[in-house]
């Protein structure tokens, strides 16, 4: 087997921010990853991207690799993990779009007429007008030139059902969005069980022994891909976010506070609608 490449869209703007965001400062979505895990002649795709352009811009990236999609995966059943893939699937017709059981319900409430409207409001005429939805994938398997790729089922992340690929011969887990690499973390709406509850799902890709985990969400300056780093930094921003809500600071005081801890962290916005999100 050949191995497995990252592309990484950069921070993108988009409309509607939260009350306490500064009107005067463009808000933006996070950088966001897609993975290629490539065998000799055929690749697997893990994620894909929120617009057509972003779409546009991973088909013109997959193509340079020379290999066959055969499938793509959905780790969880956030739109910006798979409505960019218009482009992707038109070019290679005969992947597979999948995801896990459990998520795939929830992936098709996703490209309701309502959740449609809102996706349109962030981005106006950059999304597909009708989305491709994933199918549930008939095991836990999936198979790239006769070898495994073991997607497993963890739990919670910045949504209630999230999985990861496990690729057992790279000692590498794509990880959507369980994990988070220097970018602000996708608090909004947690509370303190469902912040638990992450870094269970965090402790459940630690027992995989990664050496590599790749972040559904990354800093273009991030400095690499380290499993551990990884993983202790989501974890612990994850507890730090937990005590400073804690204190019953409002909302601004609770941004300076993690910004202080984490100065080096992409996407403000996202921490600034956590933020706001535990203050009524």
């Amino acid at each position: 087997m050949v191995g497995l490449s990252v592309f990484l869209s950069p921070y993108k703007p988009f409309t509607g921010a939260s009350k306490s965001w500064d009107p005067a400062t463009q808000a933006t979505w996070p950088a966001s990853t897609a993975t290629l895990i490539e065998g000799e002649r055929d690749a697997v795709l893990v994620d894909g991207l929120m617009t057509l352009a972003e779409g546009d811009e991973l088909l013109a990236w997959i193509r340079q690799s020379g290999k066959r999609l055969t499938a793509v995966y959905v780790t969880h059943a956030h739109a910006d993990h798979f409505f960019g893939l218009e482009p992707v699937l038109t070019a290679f017709p005969d992947a597979d779009l999948v995801t896990h059981a459990s998520v795939a319900p929830v992936a098709a409430g996703q490209v309701s007429t309502g959740a449609l409207a809102l996706w349109n409001s962030y981005f106006p005429g950059q999304i597909s007008e009708h989305p491709a939805v994933p199918a549930a994938l008939p095991t836990d398997d999936l198979l790239l030139e006769g070898q495994s790729l073991k997607t497993v089922l963890v739990g919670q992340s910045d949504v209630e059902l999230s999985t990861v690929v496990h690729v057992p011969w790279l000692d590498a887990v794509v990880a959507g969005d369980v994990a988070y690499n220097r970018v602000h973390m996708w608090l909004a709406g947690s509370d303190p069980k469902t912040r638990a509850a992450w870094i269970d799902s965090l402790d459940a890709i630690e027992a995989l022994r990664p050496v590599t985990v790749i972040s559904g969400h990354k800093d273009p300056d991030a400095p690499d891909d380290d499993a551990t780093r990884i993983l202790d930094e989501s974890r612990q921003y994850i507890r730090d976010f937990d005590a400073v809500v804690a204190t019953g600071d409002p909302a601004p005081q609770i941004v300076a506070k993690m910004v202080a801890k984490y100065p080096a962290f992409g996407n403000p916005y996202t921490l600034t609608y956590a933020a706001d999100s535990q203050r009524p």
